[in-house]
């Protein structure tokens, strides 16, 4: 239960962007009316409705959602030249990298010094969100609310992988006495939820996901069942990465994955545009604050849209390629419609996986439009201007999906010139960005493995 709180619980938003929510048209949908039976003795109760009530974002667009998503509005590329470290003789040199991050009180001095990145992103972001829900984050102040039913799931695909790149290095060139002893600390996927944890003192459920590219969607997801379970009132949920090193970009290149477009970064990331020649590697992390609706509510917070519900699948095909057809994707979004309650035309606008590879971006564009079909639906692709952020792309993208709805504006998907014959671009959103009201808002994330993963968001209504 939701302890008496501080004045600063009843929270007010004064950017320009939060004064903007549309008035959108009733949802003829079914939230909220889902029943779930008591074991004790077969009483069906309504099931917990989850929102979301703050959002925190670190990326080369911007650390705030706001500015971000006006980046991606006015259809500003993020991909640049790579300077944090030498890559003269790298097959591709470019990146959506995050220059100069600095983390503004959020980690202390110490801890700034010698944390991973992965680890910063997180923390950052985490806790920009919890502001952006008019709570504090300091864990003193957060004695208010009831630790013990807030919880953290924050992902990452490949965790705090410059931390285990130097210990590799430590090791071999001055042998193990002289190894970083949080090397292993650092390093290890379930680290920076642990850290924000402490710094928080949430008590609840705690602990990461790694589902490749889908483990931002995978944990948003799970932990609005915690919520909804009643596990957690509160949960922050999302995903990090900060893979843009020299083993990164190496091991990415080695496997063929990425763009070569050096001379043109911006241009590089172009999904369904036939001239694309693989994905940009980008960085970052994304966070929403998930909080069941009455206890939002008796906190007077601000909810920017409803979790609606999602749904996870596998190919089981090939390691890094889709099945061809999308069978797997398809599968994928119509459980998710199947989970939220809600049917296919319903679902007005799609946040794209859309890496800019050759074979993925086909394979998801027919299993939407099979899931989906029709004209009513617009379709557009974060990953254009930001790159592909890893563990954190679904996490950063459904930043963006929340935007669009509250916004009623939907981003460009940038530099599709010259598209697939096989695309319609009656329901691409390229070059401009478009007036929409968002009824339901899907977002597509996949892995490597085969993993696929769609969550749905909406305008919330009582």
């Amino acid at each position: 239960m939701l302890q008496q709180l501080p004045a600063w619980a009843s929270a007010s938003r004064s950017c320009p962007l939060h004064q903007q929510r549309k008035e959108v048209a009733p949802l003829q949908i079914r939230r909220g009316q889902k029943s779930i039976t008591c074991a004790a003795g077969g009483h069906a109760e309504p099931e917990r409705r989850v929102v979301v009530t703050g959002m925190g974002v670190v990326s080369c667009l911007g650390h705030d959602p706001d500015e971000f998503y006006n980046n991606l509005l006015e259809g500003k590329s993020g991909i640049t030249q790579i300077e944090n470290f030498t890559c003269d003789d790298f097959a591709t040199r470019f990146a959506g990298e995050i220059k100069g991050f600095q983390c503004n009180g959020y980690v202390s001095k110490k801890n700034e010094r010698r944390m991973d990145n992965c680890i910063k992103y997180t923390i950052v972001a985490g806790k920009k969100a919890l502001e952006d829900a008019g709570l504090p984050h300091e864990k003193e102040a957060l004695e208010a609310m009831n630790v013990a039913k807030c919880g953290i799931l924050i992902g990452t695909a490949m965790g705090g992988m410059q931390t285990f790149s130097t210990a590799v290095e430590d090791l071999t060139i001055k042998g193990f006495k002289r190894m970083n002893p949080f090397c292993i600390p650092f390093a290890i996927t379930n680290m920076p939820g642990a850290i924000l944890a402490m710094d928080l003192g949430f008590m609840g459920p705690n602990y990461s996901i790694s589902t490749a590219c889908a483990t931002g969607n995978y944990c948003i997801l799970s932990a609005a069942e915690h919520v909804k379970r009643g596990d957690a009132d509160l949960m922050l949920a999302g995903g990090a990465d900060a893979a843009i090193i020299p083993s990164g970009m190496g091991g990415f290149i080695a496997c063929k994955a990425l763009s070569r477009r050096n001379e043109e970064p911006e241009r590089a990331s172009r999904p369904w545009d036939q001239g694309r020649d693989g994905f940009v590697m980008g960085e970052g992390a994304g966070v929403l604050v998930l909080e069941e609706l009455e206890h939002a509510r008796a906190r007077g917070a601000p909810i920017l849209a409803e979790f609606l519900g999602g749904s996870f699948t596998c190919d089981a095909h090939h390691m890094t390629e889709p099945q061809p057809q999308g069978a797997g994707v398809k599968l994928c979004i119509e459980r998710s419609l199947q989970n939220a309650g809600v049917t296919a035309d319903e679902v007005n606008y799609v946040n794209a996986h859309a890496t800019s590879t050759p074979a993925g971006d086909m394979a998801e564009y027919r299993a939407i439009r099979a899931a989906i079909p029709g004209s009513h639906v617009r379709i557009n692709g974060t990953k254009s201007m930001i790159g592909h952020l890893l563990g954190a792309a679904g996490a950063v993208e459904a930043v963006a999906t929340v935007q669009a709805i509250r916004t009623g504006m939907l981003h460009p998907t940038i530099n599709v010139e010259n598209p697939e014959a096989e695309v319609d671009m009656s329901v691409i959103v390229a070059g401009e960005k478009q007036a929409m009201d968002v009824n339901v808002g899907l977002s597509n994330s996949f892995g490597f493995g085969g993993h696929n993963s769609s969550i749905l968001f909406g305008a919330f209504r009582e």
